[in-house]
């Protein structure tokens, strides 16, 4: 590494005689060596630099002035020692002394090898690479000087700017090295308690509060072998007001023995005194949140009773609101319970009184006003229980568009001739799950709100739709989930309505018609109905520029189911065994006669207990038609138990109101159907007929 060093790589050759120079020059450079020859002693001064690594000289040339060769050599630094090797010769007879050679050189050359001549060339080139290799640790050896002088500059200053007062203690106590801020609290260079004065003048306390005393102050300590970290005294000057500080001390071991120790000074003053400040201010503040807190709860009082004040009032308000609302409802309804009623009693009181009279011609007339109202009435119940979500919905697939199509005629006769009625359908429509009749019931519905809000005509459009409604939709929607749905929207160019009215269209009993004119259960009804079909109800509206009503019903999976409507022939039994389970009186009593009338033997009985005590005791019959609302047990139940008996059993359900039977799909079993009180005789006679069918169908071994 050596021959390509940066730095004391060359070899300078001094040898005047014949052409020793040259040889061991090209010697030399055989072997990789940067070799420069020199004719004297003075060209060797003038070669010394940073490059020279070994100078080679003969006996003969150290005959010249050597005064160069020593100026050379004393300007060299400290750390520069260049390696000579010399090169003697021996006259025949004499053997020289080789100390007197060696001071031929001057006398600050001192790292010299002497060789013999003659030598061979491996014995030169071998002195020359141990000269040179000591030539460079010579310069590792300067590079290391320079380096730890760099660092003692870095830690000087380090030392001097710090804001900490450090100071490097002997084993005697004394600083060897400080900075000026250690010196600010310690000018005499004396530890604390090494001072007459220390205890006074340095004020810590233990743990357990008592003060420190003087051989327990940190760098004593830390002599004796102890890390202290972050002891706090207040440091009492001669002049000046005193000063909070935290020492430390850090014991220094060389070999298992303690040679000193490094004293380490922090002004804390500043934090100590902000610390105090602090906690004076947390002392105020408390005592303000405390005041606050008092006040506050005193107004918190103050204001859970004016809010329970607020609650009872806003009960009150919310009371009268309801029954000013129930007031406005039952007025409207007993309004057309009245008429109906009428109608009815009317009737037929008119007609006890003729045929009492014998007068029985023209009696159709007054029986078909009192079959009128009585459908009337039966229309209404029908409008409460949609409101109430009661109803009993046979929701199925149905084909939306054709059902739309099939109401043009009837819409058109409702609207008043100035008012257009357009059918828009959608092709390619998948069906929707829902009772096609009481679909039929909410486009009516929707129909005669908008033709009483185009007063001076306009146009109706009833339009068919399918969407899919994802999850962000439903986000900001409630009250309908992802899915496709089958949209049918009526709408109207009419008076439309402002936002406030819009809050409120879907309230109960809300109505903006006058009192007598309307019960506020159209819309009311509707919204009921699409939320008992798993779907929803969307209104739009704004003044003068007309509203629309949007129903959302859910795709059907399979296809619409198809039939053919027509009128409905009575169906006539041949004594079939019917058990009529019903406890309403005058319900039973029609019902029976009207079984007995179609040709069926009908077994009545009030009570479930009654019905299962016939089936258990071995009573065979061919239909069981029950009422659903019965006491002890519903229907569904009581058809279970009679399934027991006579597992083909038919039952025919009848209901006004079931709270379990409002979605028929969940409720009904194999051959089971329901019908809606009120029903007309017809109604009856083909349910039973067609459940009838159906178990001899089932029984025919064909």
């Amino acid at each position: 590494m050596h021959r390509q060093a940066s730095e004391g790589h060359r070899v300078l050759i001094s040898a005047p005689y014949g052409n020793d120079a040259q040889s061991v020059a090209l010697l030399l450079r055989s072997q990789g060596y940067d070799s420069k020859v020199c004719p004297t002693i003075n060209d060797i001064a003038e070669a010394i630099d940073d490059h020279v690594g070994v100078i080679l000289v003969t006996e003969e040339a150290l005959h010249a002035d050597l005064e160069p060769l020593h100026h050379a050599l004393a300007d060299q630094p400290s750390w520069s020692d260049v390696p000579f090797v010399l090169l003697s010769g021996r006259q025949a007879g004499s053997r020289r002394s080789t100390d007197a050679i060696r001071r031929r050189l001057p006398e600050n050359a001192v790292n010299v090898i002497l060789l013999e001549r003659p030598l061979s060339g491996e014995s030169l080139t071998s002195a020359v690479a141990s000269a040179m290799r000591a030539r460079q640790k010579q310069f590792e050896i300067r590079d290391q000087i320079t380096e730890l002088a760099s660092e003692r500059a870095r830690l000087s200053t380090l030392l001097e700017l710090i804001p900490v007062g450090v100071a490097f203690v002997d084993r005697e106590g004394s600083t060897v090295v400080s900075n000026p801020e250690f010196r600010r609290f310690l000018p005499s260079g004396q530890i604390p308690s090494r001072l007459p004065d220390g205890e006074e003048r340095w004020i810590g306390h233990e743990a357990d509060g008592s003060r420190i005393t003087r051989s327990r102050f940190v760098t004593a300590r830390a002599l004796r072998g102890e890390l202290i970290q972050g002891v706090e005294f207040l440091y009492k000057p001669e002049v000046g007001d005193p000063v909070w500080t935290r020492v430390s001390g850090i014991p220094l071991v060389e070999d298992d023995r303690i040679t000193g120790a490094i004293s380490v000074i922090v002004d804390i003053d500043e934090q100590k005194r902000g610390q105090t400040a602090l906690a004076d201010a947390a002392q105020e503040l408390e005592r303000q949140v405390e005041e606050r807190t008092e006040a506050l709860s005193d107004a918190l009082a103050k204001l859970e009773a004016e809010i329970e004040e607020r609650e009872r009032a806003e009960a009150a308000l919310r009371q009268a609101q309801k029954m000013e609302a129930v007031g406005q409802l039952t007025g409207g309804i007993a309004h057309d319970f009245n008429n109906m009623l009428t109608g009815v009693i009317g009737a037929l009181d008119i007609l006890k009184r003729r045929i009492a009279g014998g007068r029985l011609d023209d009696l159709d007339r007054f029986m078909d006003a009192a079959s009128t109202s009585a459908q009337r009435a039966a229309g209404l119940t029908a409008r409460l229980l949609a409101f109430s979500r009661r109803q009993s919905l046979d929701s199925k697939p149905t084909d939306v568009n054709a059902l739309v199509l099939s109401l043009e005629e009837l819409l058109k006769r409702t609207m008043s001739e100035r008012i257009a009625v357009s059918i828009v359908s959608q092709t390619g429509l998948p069906a929707a799950i829902v009772d096609a009749n009481q679909l039929e019931s909410a486009i009516l519905n929707l129909a005669i709100n908008a033709r009483d809000a185009m007063p001076d005509g306009g146009a109706l459009a009833v339009e068919t739709d399918v969407v899919i409604v994802d999850a962000a939709y439903c986000a900001t929607r409630p009250g309908i989930s992802p899915g496709r749905f089958v949209v049918v929207a009526v709408s109207d160019n009419g008076t439309g309505m402002d936002a406030a009215t819009l809050e409120k269209v879907f309230d109960p009993f809300f109505t903006t018609k006058p009192i007598g004119q309307g019960t506020g259960l159209g819309l009311s009804m509707v919204y009921g109905f699409a939320k008992q079909s798993n779907g929803q109800v969307r209104i739009h509206s704004a003044p003068g520029e007309g509203t629309s009503v949007k129903i959302f019903l859910p795709v059907a999976e399979e296809a619409a189911e198809t039939g053919e409507a027509g009128s409905v022939a009575l169906h006539h039994g041949d004594g079939e065994a019917v058990l009529l389970v019903e406890d309403d009186a005058s319900v039973r009593l029609l019902v029976r006669d009207v079984l007995e009338e179609l040709g069926y033997d009908a077994i009545e009985v009030a009570e479930p207990e009654a019905a299962i005590r016939l089936l258990a005791g071995g009573r065979s019959f061919d239909l069981m038609i029950t009422d659903v609302g019965l006491p002890g047990m519903n229907g569904r139940q009581l058809a279970e138990i009679a399934r027991e008996h006579l597992p083909e059993l038919p039952v025919l359900f009848v209901t006004g109101y079931a709270e379990n039977a409002v979605n028929r799909s969940g409720f009904l079993g194999e051959n089971m159907q329901m019908i809606t009180k009120p029903f007309q005789i017809d109604v009856l006679s083909a349910k039973i007929g067609e459940m009838l069918n159906r178990a001899d169908r089932n029984d025919d071994p064909r």
